[in-house]
């Protein structure tokens, strides 16, 4: 474009982004995500903090994780961590058991797990389970009826059964993201943590997504790291990935492409009137970024040249489990193109679609089988590709259920001893880590609170916790974890 002398001001940053929207550039939630993380680090001189270097602090052996996210709280007795005691003494009180003791108050944090009834006695009636379980694999590890495209991977798998948490209600989700309470604050989640700590591998995507409905108080993961590092959240839909994904009118190509080179012009004649201001070369650098994102996000969400085989893997033939298959297909596709952290939520939207305190059995049966396929697919595709040593898929929920009945078929809330599962990244597979007891109530052998996930998982990037703190912003011993030794290959 020819050079030309401005005569007058640049707008500021709020009429500038609406005169690139006029453009065609479409500023998006995603452009706008990434333009903050680069502008973030180019500008330090503005009272920000300098982000780590990019480059891991010890040798990784992951570089990318898909963190999968049933929000409700799924049973650990009907999925991963088989309790049959509990159909052995169904209907009756805990007390009337010999596993009374796992009720004792001195145990207990959470004394609403025990109902007085009309005498004045305890009762919590046990609830039987309400699916059957089969070894699976060389391993033989137990796996529930529910998920039998994930128990077909389960030599694949490192399963924690004995995992603990404090917030009793569903701000655990949060808690198991972040690793505090909520009343403690907002924290950054580790997602957050893993995008400052680490640079980019693909220049042309974002390095943290989110797909999924998040609840209001688990939307955001950057917090006093700064916006930049929230999660881009995205739909899976080639057509409009993102809110604001389309210019405000029709632009051709070639129009654009004007657009775009005539904000470069301003902006270098910007750079040339501010020479000393550090965060300009990065606006720059981060406008042209948006533009190669328009183009890059599309096609990452295009299914069109992957194989029919490789479609029906992930059950987008299946009514019952396309919407979460094409999610971590494109969820794949993105570990391919260098994409970080991908944190998937199945099940968002108030308490949790798995918060079974009535029709366990219609409700769980239900959910596994919108997940269960998809989740066994991706580790199938990851493997076949390559792409599971260095991608690390993550299981998760916020905590478990009692081993009692809340009402007659359902399970209530439970943060004493609840399982997850981790994949890939140079983890175990085939293994059980941890323990609860008879009854499913506590762990009771290698516990771990949440933020053990979350050193395992920065282990396996190879990222110490300690080195990414924030002057002034101490974090607790609790906040960084212990990696799980156990399950680590």
């Amino acid at each position: 474009m020819k050079a030309h002398t401005l005569q007058t001001p640049l707008p500021g940053a709020g009429s500038r982004r609406t005169f690139l929207a006029d453009l065609g550039l479409g500023f998006t939630g995603l452009a706008l995500g990434s333009l903050l993380a680069q502008e973030a680090r180019g500008s330090a001189a503005a009272g920000q903090w300098a982000p780590p270097s990019g480059l891991p602090h010890f040798p990784a052996k992951a570089r990318s994780v898909i963190w999968l996210f049933m929000n409700g709280g799924v049973s650990h007795m009907e999925s991963f961590d088989p309790k049959p005691m509990l159909s052995k003494y169904g209907g009756k009180t805990i007390a009337e058991t010999p596993f009374a003791g796992v009720q004792d108050p001195k145990k207990l944090a959470l004394e609403r797990l025990v109902v007085p009834d009309g005498n004045g006695n305890q009762r919590n009636k046990i609830y039987p389970l309400q699916v059957g379980f089969q070894k699976h694999g060389r391993s033989g590890i137990e796996v529930s009826d529910w998920f039998p495209h994930i128990a077909g991977n389960v030599d694949k798998l490192a399963i924690v059964r004995s995992l603990y948490t404090t917030d009793s209600n569903h701000g655990a989700q949060t808690q198991f993201h972040s690793g505090r309470h909520m009343v403690d604050g907002n924290y950054p989640t580790l997602g957050a943590w893993v995008h400052y700590g680490l640079g980019s591998l693909n220049d042309n995507l974002p390095q943290f997504v989110s797909i999924g409905t998040r609840e209001y108080w688990n939307n955001k993961d950057g917090h006093y790291l700064g916006p930049a590092h929230d999660a881009v959240p995205l739909r899976i839909d080639p057509a409009n990935p993102l809110d604001f994904g389309k210019p405000a009118r029709p632009f051709t190509p070639a129009a654009q492409t004007i657009g775009l080179e005539l904000v470069q012009e301003l902006n270098r004649l910007r750079g040339v009137e501010y020479p000393s201001d550090p965060a300009l070369a990065a606006r720059i650098a981060s406008y042209e970024l948006a533009f190669r994102m328009q183009q890059s996000v599309p096609e990452v969400l295009d299914f069109s040249k992957e194989s029919a085989q490789t479609r029906a893997l992930y059950g987008l033939d299946l009514p019952h489990c396309r919407d979460f298959g094409a999610q971590l297909l494109a969820a794949r596709r993105m570990v391919e193109r260098g994409v970080r952290f991908i944190q998937i939520q199945h099940g968002g939207g108030g308490a949790g679609a798995w918060d079974a305190h009535g029709g366990l059995q219609a409700n769980h049966s239900k959910l596994a089988l919108q997940v269960d396929q998809p989740v066994g697919g991706l580790l199938l595709d990851l493997e076949q590709r390559g792409l599971l040593e260095e991608t690390l898929v993550v299981f998760a929920t916020e905590f478990g259920r009692t081993p009692g009945s809340q009402g007659a078929d359902g399970r209530d809330h439970h943060i004493f001893g609840f399982s997850a599962w981790m994949a890939g990244g140079g983890l175990k597979g085939g293994v059980v880590h941890g323990a609860t007891d008879e009854l499913g109530f506590h762990a009771v052998e290698n516990r771990h609170y949440v933020t053990d996930i979350h050193a395992t998982i920065l282990r396996q990037l190879g990222l110490d916790s300690r080195q990414l703190e924030i002057p002034g912003r101490k974090r607790l011993e609790i906040d960084h974890g212990k990696a799980i030794e156990e399950i680590i290959a």
